[in-house]
């Protein structure tokens, strides 16, 4: 028999990643037309996030929210490091300075 609560459940979260997936390719656009790389950058975390925040709602529906966790856990490490490290980059190459006088 269908639960019909979890079914609206299941809706929803299946809604809200959407929502978040459409968002997350808005921001896509400013990764690629971004008018300076400091934008670009803040894009594509935000980007990163977003897809964090889809992988714990795919968890949900799957009803394997544990397993979810640690996959959203590597994938926003993997993020962070890597925004760190394209920051450090740009601007030791001087590029970030230079969008900011």
């Amino acid at each position: 028999m269908f639960d019909l609560e979890q079914l609206a459940m299941d809706d929803f979260f299946l809604a809200v990643s959407l929502t978040i997936l459409f968002l997350a390719a808005i921001c896509f656009y400013r990764v690629a037309f971004g008018p300076g790389i400091l934008n670009r950058i803040v894009a594509a975390n935000v980007v990163g996030t977003k897809t964090t925040a889809s992988i714990l709602l795919i968890g949900f529906l799957f009803g394997k929210v544990d397993y979810f966790i640690d996959i959203a856990l590597v994938y926003a490490l993997i993020n962070f490091i890597g925004t760190l490290a394209f920051s450090k980059y740009f601007e030791r190459k001087g590029i970030v300075h230079k969008g900011l006088e």
